[in-house]
Order: structure tokens, then C-alpha cells, then sequence
């Protein structure tokens, strides 16, 4: 039982105290002027991501040097791949968010052990919002407990995602549809988990750092996040790219999957 084993309360621990420096490290930067670029077609990149991405692989691999890394500001190293547990991590997840000054933007890390989340921590410094959750403890929002919104139907104004995906639910199309994309994936997720949002959609090519520890927090919170399809997300891959994702508490969750395999 995880919440016995004596390492991973250790990584608990360690995880906390890493995200919440590298929230720490990020809000100093937030709306300063700092260097900022493009990698790939169009992916924003500031040395805000790289600083932080540093502090935190050098707080988890030093104090963790069996452990593999899995990070979007830094190279992959296959070896991740003969790694039981692997750290995951996007140190700013919402870049865009960052850089335009707004607060929808958050750290985001998680402990995967084969291929499944374990711990799982989604700091919005801005908000001084903490998430964090333990396979099989629960999770919480600034050490109180949460959990998915109950219910099964759809309120589309409690929904965030794309919307391509938001009509789909909605069974429309309309220039006035209300779109809480909010950009920081991991932190649009954890929303779901807290009951602000009642499902949340991720349109393709999301990758393992924007989801890892966002997930474990919603499956621990009551809810799901699997494909239009059901099939729930394995980590620590050779490919790290997922496609369109559907994010709520079980019951709705049953629910959205069926109405979008119809739709």
C-alpha cells in the first residue's frame, strides 16, 4: 500500500518541497522582463522554463539518482525507458499563460511507476493554489481534501477544453459559446478534480508532463480521464503524445464518452 511504503512518503515529501521552490523560483520571473523564444513550429520557451526545469531536476535526481527524468525543457534520455519510476515534469505548464502576464499557469510534476502515476503535485503560484496527491491517500488543494463535482449531466459554462470538443457536447456551434480553455493543462484538469469545473476536455497533442500529475489527481479526487474511447493514458512511453482526452467524475465521465461516440 503506497501509503506505507516509507520511499514514497520520502518522494512525497521531496516532491512538495521541489514544487513548491520551483512555483517559488517562477513567480519571481512572472511578469519581468526575461528572454523568451520559439522551439518546433510555434512551442514558446523562456528562460524562466529553463531555470525552473533546472531546480527541479537538479533537487529530484540529486536525491533520487536511480530514478529516471522526463521533462519538456530538457533532452529525453531513452534510459527513462529501463526506469521503474521516472520522474515526469513540465516546470511551467502554460507557458503562453506565463508570458501574457495572466495566472493560469502552474508547475506540474509527478512520480510514475511503471508507466502509472503514484505521487502527483500542480502548483499555481500566481494563485497560490497547491494540488497534490498520493495513489491510494487522496488529494487535496492547499491540504484540504477535494473531490470531483457529482452528477451526470452537462453544464456546458462548467466545462473547459477546445471548442471543437465543448460543441460536440453541446450539439451546436455558436461564436457566443463561453470557452474556459484555461492554459495550463495540468492546472485545467485539476479544476475538475477540486468540482470548480465539471469535465474538461485536451485536444490532441497533449504530452506525458502536461498530464501525469494532473491525472492521478483527479482519478484520486473520484473522477477519470481517459480517450473519447475509455482507455485510460499509460506513461513513460517511447511516444509521449496523447490525443483528445475527456476529464470528469465517473458517473459524468460514463456519460460524455457515450454521448461523444454518438456525436
Amino acid at each position: 500500500m503506497l501509503a506505507a511504503d516509507t520511499d514514497t512518503a520520502s518522494d512525497a515529501a521531496l516532491l512538495k518541497r521541489t514544487v513548491r521552490e520551483a512555483g517559488a523560483l517562477a513567480l519571481r520571473m512572472f511578469r519581468t522582463d526575461i528572454r523568451q523564444w520559439t522551439k518546433g513550429a510555434s512551442s514558446p520557451v523562456s528562460e524562466a522554463d529553463i531555470a525552473v526545469d533546472e531546480l527541479i531536476r537538479q533537487r529530484l535526481q540529486s536525491a533520487t539518482p536511480d530514478y529516471g527524468w522526463l521533462s519538456e525543457e530538457s533532452a529525453d534520455d531513452r534510459v527513462r525507458l529501463d526506469k521503474r519510476r521516472v520522474w515526469i515534469v513540465d516546470p511551467i505548464d502554460g507557458t503562453r499563460a506565463y508570458l501574457s502576464g495572466r495566472e493560469d499557469w502552474s508547475v506540474s510534476a509527478a512520480l510514475v511507476e511503471d508507466g502509472t502515476p503514484r505521487l502527483g503535485a500542480v502548483f499555481a503560484p500566481a494563485t497560490d493554489e497547491f494540488f497534490f496527491a498520493g495513489e491510494g491517500c487522496g488529494a487535496t488543494r492547499n491540504d484540504a481534501a477535494i473531490k470531483v463535482s457529482p452528477g451526470t449531466g452537462f453544464d456546458i459554462d462548467r466545462m473547459a477544453g477546445p471548442h471543437f470538443l465543448l460543441n460536440r457536447v453541446r450539439g451546436a456551434t455558436s461564436p457566443e459559446l463561453r470557452n474556459f480553455k484555461i492554459g495550463s493543462l495540468a492546472l485545467r484538469i485539476s479544476r475538475v478534480a477540486e468540482g470548480a469545473l465539471d469535465a474538461a476536455f485536451v485536444g490532441g497533442n497533449s504530452r506525458d508532463w502536461d498530464l501525469a500529475a494532473a491525472d492521478l489527481l483527479l482519478r484520486e479526487a473520484g473522477g477519470r480521464l481517459t480517450t473519447v474511447e475509455g482507455a485510460a493514458p499509460t506513461y513513460n512511453r517511447v511516444e509521449v503524445t496523447h490525443g483528445v482526452l475527456v476529464a470528469a467524475g465517473r458517473e459524468r465521465h460514463t456519460e460524455l464518452v457515450r454521448h461523444l461516440a454518438q456525436h
